[in-house]
């Protein structure tokens, strides 16, 4: 069962009309369109977008997240109240990000009695399985999330859609590889019908978060290998976690890693069997993990969260496939605290970009998911 509730838009920082939107695109510098709340609930805490993932089809996209209790007395960590359970929703746009509908899909619901990071969830999930594979990826409705539920060591799942998420099967199981455990979040590469390369955080070889590691299906997700560790293993408590990854139109794989403080790139020539790395695209984070897509012009778009004051969502893009990027583009920076980011950005038909993430603007306020439309310039 789907149940459906509509949400009215805050008011953006610009008008957003058909004029707006040429004049906008026309520009030679990135333009910041408007800001729109895509679900914001008074009391709430709505978080990790990055960690669900987000999908678009023309002018439809949807993004997963996770709404839970807000609980102030937190402070600047994450305000959300850890005894009690939280949904995992999904936000539609039919409109390329105008105006937002929220969705709550029970087929997405975690399994019984598990909690996700340490927050409860909601009953009424599915056992998890072992998927019977022969998933068509390249179906024009088909979209996958993958889900943990330990940032270090724990049992990873993922779930699929031939539907443009309306209906959802799963929770299927994902293997360990060998190592002490995964941690996953939403990363693939579609190859073929049945050919899918997928990016997860494993645990480190001390139990802890994390290294990324790159796995594949060839039956369509009945059975995985593990290609290669993209990273090194990082040393001491850092971590390298979260990665979000591209195809480059020569057939090269680009993935951006999160680390403790920064985000840094690695690439491979060889379809994820070996890598190299690349630079450091945003040396000061705070420690938020990216988001890339490739442009219709072939550029690609960079967009994480800033979690230094002044608070906010920050962007950089790249003309040569990563090996240089301009200078840092300021999508909003008008955080309470350093509790927001894990951003998804896709662009629509038109070239404008929908960047989504989680945010406040007070640390004693619910957090809430919002989009940011804007524009990369010429």
């Amino acid at each position: 069962m789907v149940r459906r509730t509509f949400l009215t838009l805050a008011t953006g920082v610009a008008a957003c009309g058909p004029l707006a939107v040429r004049s906008a695109r026309a520009a030679a510098s990135p333009q910041v369109l408007r800001h729109v709340d895509v679900c914001r609930r008074e009391g709430r805490y709505g978080g990790w977008p990055a960690n669900h993932g987000a999908w678009i089809w023309g002018n439809e996209i949807l993004v997963g997240f996770e709404l839970g209790w807000f609980q102030a007395k937190r402070g600047d960590g994450h305000a959300i109240d850890w005894d009690r359970p939280a949904e995992h929703l999904l936000a539609r746009s039919l409109d390329g990000g105008e105006t937002w509908r929220v969705e709550q899909n029970d087929g997405l619901r975690p399994p019984p009695d598990e909690r996700v990071a340490g927050v409860p969830v909601e009953p009424g999930g599915k056992p998890l399985t072992d998927c019977p594979g022969g998933i068509d990826f390249t179906s024009a409705g088909f979209a996958l999330t993958a889900r943990m539920n330990s940032v270090d060591a724990g049992q990873s799942r993922f779930y699929y859609t031939l539907d443009r998420g309306k209906q959802w099967e799963g929770p299927f199981r994902i293997p360990d590889f060998g190592q002490p455990g995964t941690a996953a979040r939403t990363d693939y590469l579609v190859n073929g019908p049945h050919d899918l390369t997928m990016f997860l955080t494993a645990a480190k070889r001390n139990g802890k978060e994390g290294r990324i590691i790159a796995v594949r299906t060839e039956d369509g997700a009945k059975t995985w290998r593990m290609l290669s560790f993209v990273c090194p293993e990082p040393a001491g408590d850092d971590y390298a976690i979260m990665p979000s990854s591209v195809r480059l139109p020569g057939g090269a794989i680009l993935t951006a890693i999160r680390y403790q403080k920064w985000i840094d790139l690695y690439r491979s020539e060889d379809n994820a069997k070996t890598w190299r790395y690349i630079g450091r695209p945003a040396p000061k984070t705070g420690g938020n993990p990216p988001s890339m897509v490739l442009l219709a012009d072939g550029r690609i778009a960079l967009t994480y969260g800033y979690r230094r004051k002044p608070y906010g969502i920050r962007a950089r893009l790249s003309s040569d496939e990563g090996a240089t990027w301009g200078k840092e583009i300021i999508l909003r920076q008008d955080g309470g605290n350093s509790d927001l980011g894990y951003p998804r950005t896709v662009q629509r038909p038109d070239g404008v970009l929908v960047t989504m993430y989680y945010y406040n603007t007070d640390r004693l306020a619910e957090r809430f998911i919002g989009a940011t439309l804007w524009t990369p310039g010429a």
